[in-house]
């Protein structure tokens, strides 16, 4: 009887024991977990910093350095929302694992870089050049160099100093659907697309070239389908437009009245075209420095209307659910933000969050709007119902705020 009480005393004492460690090991294993599916960087440009944001509880989780310079700076992540691709002015391509708060990779691709995307399937980053113009593909896991595209070269210039030739710059780098990337080719006036589609097969990648497509094309953007690449052209007024599902018909010109207009006015700062709203049948779009946005539908790609601004828009975004715009303005009105309904026009509101407002970004549903006021070193949130300030965050000279949600989006 003593023996049979002291073993049930001892297997109670075990089993507290064990119990307590299972506890303990899982209480240290969920102090660990981090999801990453609100969670978002944002581009602290003046010091070559990142930091590393909660959306759901609006706060700041971690700060990384050593990213070199970030004026510009963009970002895509990788399909598991765990790692951020940084894309920095100096040519650096800097792999950032969110969950372990560190730099997981980092290379000097270029000597001057402007974006780049990732692949439909997520295992090839691109990069844009201006400095040697091209295109530059690594593979995702290690940053190991897949494929160089070199830009078209511009006959006529002198050498650069190393003997090479000087070729074309690259903007307006997006991925579309069927592991393809496509960019303008600033210089010579060309779009080209860059198919991967048998990579995983060890087939060569495939280039298609668009030539004469308009003067100057500055940026681009994909409609969210990913059936639409448009590029802005610097060098004339209008757009041009490939149909991805009608390759043989070419690059169309649209928006043939767009642009700078009859009236030459001073352009303080070019719109990001990626900005575009598009909602229901319209696209809503930032006019090149004049005081409006103007209103497309999207069917026949014609100007029906336009609302007055208070400035130069420069980001005309859409609010996930479409019901309103928020745009952004250049130097020197950018402190200022407005807010305008998408079927009526009308102006809901505006706001002052102060000096600078850069970029904004939305929760994946909508309901708050980060912005960055770069000369207040701060980051503002919104609610986007009733426009009301929820919180204002410190951070250094904030420009670019990208969620994790961008994972999942084509073209972003």
């Amino acid at each position: 009887m003593k023996n049979t009480l002291l073993k049930l005393a001892t297997g109670i004492v075990l089993g507290s024991a064990l119990t307590a460690c299972v506890n303990t090991a899982q209480t240290s294993n969920n102090a660990a977990l981090r999801s990453t599916g609100d969670m978002g960087v944002i581009i602290e440009r003046a010091t070559g910093q990142v930091q590393i944001v909660n959306h759901t509880n609006k706060d700041v989780l971690a700060e990384i350095d050593g990213l070199g310079d970030l004026s510009h700076a963009s970002i895509v992540y990788s399909r598991d929302q765990r790692y951020a691709y940084v894309f920095g002015r100096d040519g650096g391509l800097t792999k950032v694992d969110i969950l372990k708060d560190k730099i997981d990779n980092r290379v000097i691709q270029s000597g001057n870089s402007i974006g780049g995307a990732i692949s439909q399937d997520g295992k090839l980053v691109a990069v844009s050049n201006y400095t040697p113009g091209g295109v530059k593909v690594f593979n995702a896991d290690t940053l190991e160099l897949v494929a160089t595209i070199d830009a078209t070269e511009l006959v006529g210039k002198p050498k650069n100093k190393d003997g090479s030739s000087v070729r074309s710059k690259v903007v307006g780098l997006v991925d579309a659907p069927n592991h393809r990337f496509i960019f303008s080719l600033f210089d010579s006036h060309e779009i080209w697309i860059a198919d991967f589609s048998g990579h995983d097969k060890g087939e060569e990648m495939k280039l298609t070239k668009f030539t004469d497509i308009g003067y100057f094309p500055y940026d681009a953007l994909m409609s969210p389908d990913g059936r639409y690449y448009i590029a802005g052209l610097f060098g004339e007024d209008g757009m041009a437009m490939l149909d991805l599902w009608h390759l043989d018909k070419g690059v169309t010109r649209i928006l043939k009245d767009y642009g700078k207009g009859d009236k030459k006015l001073p352009v303080y700062k070019m719109p990001h075209l990626e900005g575009w709203a598009m909602a229901g049948d319209y696209a809503f779009m930032p006019a090149v420095g004049q005081h409006k946005v103007l209103v497309v539908n999207t069917k026949t790609w014609q100007q029906v209307a336009e609302i007055p601004a208070h400035s130069q828009p420069i980001f005309v975004m859409a609010q996930p659910d479409n019901r309103q715009i928020w745009v952004n303005f250049a130097y020197p009105d950018n402190n200022t933000i407005q807010v305008f309904n998408t079927q009526t026009f009308e102006l809901v509101k505006t706001l002052t969050p102060g000096p600078a407002v850069l970029h904004m970004e939305f929760t994946p549903r909508g309901e708050h709007v980060w912005m960055s006021v770069r000369d207040s070193n701060e980051v503002h949130v919104y609610d986007t119902q009733t426009q009301e300030l929820l919180k204002t965050m410190p951070s250094k000279s904030p420009s670019g705020i990208f969620f994790t949600n961008r994972a999942h989006h084509i073209g972003l």
